[in-house]
């Protein structure tokens, strides 16, 4: 069965670094876009970037535009997210999703198959 695992998250002080991985298996991981996504408590799931299956696309939102990385390493069937310039607004369980579809860069959650079961990310001021 399809499982993505995710890692890498923690208490970080503000303006720090943290990278988050996602280590997918029983899915044929270059066979699919993948997706980052966060949620804040009261808040909805948002998007925060994605990448193509080959990872020569790369989309984010703009809230973390110039500050987060998306990449990926079909070797290893992870993908990854790497954070720098942390805010307290960064706080979030963050979610990896992976999309089967064509079209790279979906920025819905909806339009993603496959989800992890989050890794907390907590920014302190």
């Amino acid at each position: 069965q399809v499982q993505l695992v995710e890692s890498g998250g923690g208490l970080v002080q503000a303006g720090g670094s943290l990278r988050l991985s996602c280590a997918a298996s029983g899915l044929t991981f270059s066979s699919y876009c993948m997706g980052w996504f966060r949620q804040a408590p009261g808040k909805e799931r948002e998007f925060v970037a994605a990448i193509s299956r080959s990872g020569s696309l790369r989309y984010y939102a703009d809230s973390v535009k110039d500050r987060f990385t998306i990449s990926r390493d079909n070797a290893k069937n992870t993908v990854y997210l790497q954070t720098s310039g942390l805010k307290p607004e960064d706080t979030a369980v963050y979610y990896c999703a992976a999309d089967r579809s064509a079209v790279s860069g979906r920025r819905s959650a909806l339009d993603y198959d496959y989800w992890g079961q989050g890794t907390q990310v907590t920014v302190s001021s």
